[in-house]
C-alpha cells in the first residue's frame, strides 16, 4: 500500500521546507516512550508538537493536539506532518473529522511513512489519499478492537487460574505502592504533579477521573 501511494503521489512530497510554517506532530502512548523514530528530519520544521496520550483520545482533546487546533484557528500553519496515521488516532472517525477539519482551512496533512498528502498543491483534496487513509484508519480501529479483545480473553482465561489471576478481592484494600506503580497510575501522578488538572489527565491516560482523583490524594 505504502508503495502504491509513493507512486500515485510522486517521490517529491515530502519536503518541508515547500512551507514556512511547517509543524510536526508526534504521539505515543506512555510516559516512558520517545517519539525518537517520529522525529524524521526535525530541524527542518517550524515546531513539533508532541503528546503522549492514548490514541483513543481525538487529536484536538489532547494536551498537545488543543494546541495545534489553536494554531490551526489562529492561521500559524501551513502544513502539517505526521509520521503515520495511528499517531492521529485509533478510531477512524476521529481521523476523518481530523482530515475533514484541516481540508476546509486548506492545509496539508503529510503522513511520511505512508506517502500521502491530503491536499494537492492547488488546496483541492486528494482522493486517492483520501481513499486510501480511510483503509489505513480502518485498519487501526480494527488493531485496537483486537487489542482490547486479545486483554478481555486474557483476563478471563487468568481467572479460570486463581493462582494466575492478581484481581483485588472484594472489600479488601489495595496497597498504595502497588496502586501508584500501575503503568497508567504512574503516568497520571506525573501529570498531576506537573500542574494537568484531572479531567485532562483522565483524557490523556484514558483512566476514569475517580480514579485520577484517587491518585490525586496520594502526593
Amino acid at each position: 500500500m505504502r508503495g502504491v501511494a509513493a507512486i500515485i503521489l510522486g517521490s517529491n512530497t515530502y519536503n518541508p521546507k515547500i512551507m514556512s510554517k511547517s509543524v510536526l506532530y508526534t504521539r505515543v502512548s506512555s510516559l516512558d516512550q520517545k517519539t525518537d523514530r517520529q522525529r524524521v528530519k526535525e530541524h527542518e520544521f517550524d515546531k513539533v508538537i508532541e503528546d503522549k496520550c492514548s490514541g483513543k483520545i481525538p487529536i484536538f482533546e489532547r494536551a498537545e493536539g488543543s494546541k495545534l487546533k489553536l494554531m490551526i484557528d489562529r492561521k500559524l500553519i501551513d502544513s502539517i506532518y505526521v509520521w503515520q496515521i495511528d499517531r492521529c488516532g485509533r478510531d477512524l472517525r476521529d481521523i476523518i473529522n481530523f482530515i475533514h477539519y484541516t481540508a476546509e482551512r486548506k492545509i496539508p496533512v503529510k503522513f511520511i511513512s505512508q506517502g500521502l498528502i491530503t491536499l494537492d498543491e492547488n488546496g483541492n483534496e486528494n482522493p486517492i489519499a483520501k481513499m486510501v487513509i480511510s483503509i489505513l484508519g480502518v485498519v487501526a480501529e480494527m488493531t485496537r478492537i483486537q487489542i482490547l479483545e486479545n486483554q478481555k480473553q486474557g483476563i478471563e482465561l487468568a481467572k479460570m487460574d486463581p493462582n494466575k489471576y492478581l484481581g483485588r478481592k472484594p472489600g479488601s484494600v489495595e496497597d498504595p505502592i502497588k496502586f501508584l506503580t500501575k503503568k497508567k497510575n504512574k503516568q497520571a501522578l506525573e501529570l498531576l504533579k506537573n500542574g494537568y488538572k484531572n479531567i485532562e489527565v483522565a483524557k490523556i491516560t484514558g483512566l476514569h477521573v475517580n480514579t485520577i482523583t484517587k491518585i490525586k490524594r496520594h502526593f
